[in-house]
């Protein structure tokens, strides 16, 4: 058998995969044991008073070609982490890990296959579906003066556009543990995440003691479809706009993700009108 050096130790098989998976869960757990990060892992029940930021998402993806089974399990696991995540406080200068808050997505805690991503595909894997809702939390948190700490993409173009685009309405990857989301709060007060469940739609909030002296909106820039060796992506760039909370003016631009996605689903299904030649 001649051994092909262009190729990775976790590509081999199925097995060599999980050998490599479980080597970064144990390095990220050191990591974590070793470094002088403080984990949020403080809860307050009830509201704090000032609403930074309110975000829905549908659980549930419907069109051509979706495995409805799974997707109603990924709404199954996202329910179960919201347990986990609401209420949480979050005080100045500790971090917010997904993983830490939420832990292993395995059977015995009820979690269901969903839709994961590996190798570039789409497939059924334990607590599959969570990047939903790590995407409904950046989407929070780039709403703020938070401190992304560590954010992982994949395609924001996993299921065609329910109405109205909206920018980085998916693309926040999660993988326990070692592809995290991580934010900091680099503020003098309490930050709180409250989410919640209610039918198909999951609701999240970002709040606050008292009011940031900026306000926060996402604006996205050239988006359009294009065909590269016969794969269709999502081109755009995303941008987080500061405006002083005052005066209105826009004190700052900053680019947030310069998107390249492929898109996963059928290409019958992209706008006509949003493909560049």
């Amino acid at each position: 058998m001649l051994w092909n050096k262009d190729k990775l130790f976790c590509d081999i098989n199925p097995t060599c995969y999980a050998i490599s998976e479980q080597k970064e869960i144990c390095v990220r757990h050191i990591h974590d044991i070793m470094g002088k990060e403080k984990f949020a892992e403080h809860y307050m029940h009830g509201l704090l008073p000032n609403l930074v930021w309110e975000q829905g998402s549908h659980l549930i993806k419907h069109g051509k070609g979706i495995d409805m089974r799974l997707q109603y399990n990924k709404a199954v696991n996202i329910r179960l982490a919201c347990v986990k995540l609401n209420e949480l406080i979050i005080r100045p200068g500790e971090t917010f890990s997904f993983w830490h808050t939420i832990g292993k997505t395995t059977k015995s805690r009820g979690f269901k296959d969903g839709r994961v991503i590996i190798g570039g595909k789409l497939i059924p894997g334990i607590g599959g579906g969570l990047c939903n809702l790590s995407n409904t939390l950046h989407r929070l948190v780039l709403h703020s003066p938070l401190e992304v700490t560590e954010f992982h993409s994949h395609s924001d173009a996993l299921a065609p556009d329910e109405g109205e685009r909206v920018p980085f309405s998916s693309g926040t990857s999660v993988s326990y543990n070692y592809i995290d989301y991580r934010f900091r709060n680099n503020t003098d007060q309490n930050i709180q995440l409250i989410v919640w469940c209610d039918k198909e739609e999951l609701h999240a909030e970002l709040r606050s003691q008292r009011p940031f002296p900026y306000r926060y909106e996402l604006s996205e820039e050239d988006h359009h479809f294009a065909e590269e060796n016969g794969k269709f992506y999502r081109i755009s760039k995303i941008y987080k706009d500061s405006y002083d909370r005052e005066t209105g003016e826009l004190v700052n631009k900053e680019l947030v993700l310069d998107n390249h996605s492929e898109v996963m689903y059928d290409y019958d299904l992209i706008p006509k009108e949003l493909i560049r030649v």
